[in-house]
């Protein structure tokens, strides 16, 4: 695997977030169920949150990195009021495109959730541009 446009990033690089689950994170409060359990899309994009801190710190200022891949894993429910540890490690990089392994574990060490996340670095102005006018940088 080559280096990416930012040579700031490396393989294992690591972030960590801790959330706790509430009444806004479950299946029922974002559409993908009708159970009071953390919700696979929160859980997703708390997976991608981890990725961003993972990746973000090694960034040049501009530049920007965007998901273009998900594959996940949600093996175990999770009531409101759980914390929800999730790590992300950057496990490859192949020139702009970086591979994160993700893992989500609740308070007493289960895991929950797992898979990996493919990000790409791109130049934060010319993605903007990309975006149309009148979108603010």
């Amino acid at each position: 695997m080559s280096t990416p446009a930012s040579t700031g990033v490396a393989v294992g690089l690591r972030a960590r977030r801790v959330f706790e689950v509430i009444g806004l994170d479950t299946a029922s409060a974002v559409g993908s169920g009708s159970v009071p359990a953390l919700g696979t899309p929160r859980l997703l994009a708390w997976m991608e949150a981890a990725t961003v801190a993972a990746l973000e710190p090694a960034l040049a200022p501009n530049e920007v990195s965007v998901g273009t891949h998900v594959e996940l894993d949600h093996v175990h429910p999770s009531a409101v009021g759980v914390r929800v540890s999730v790590e992300a490690v950057i496990a490859g990089i192949d020139g702009r495109r970086v591979e994160c392994a993700v893992e989500a574990s609740d308070g007493e060490g289960t895991v929950i959730g797992r898979g990996r996340i493919t990000r790409m670095v791109l130049d934060r102005e010319l993605f903007l541009e990309r975006l149309g006018p009148g979108v603010p940088g």
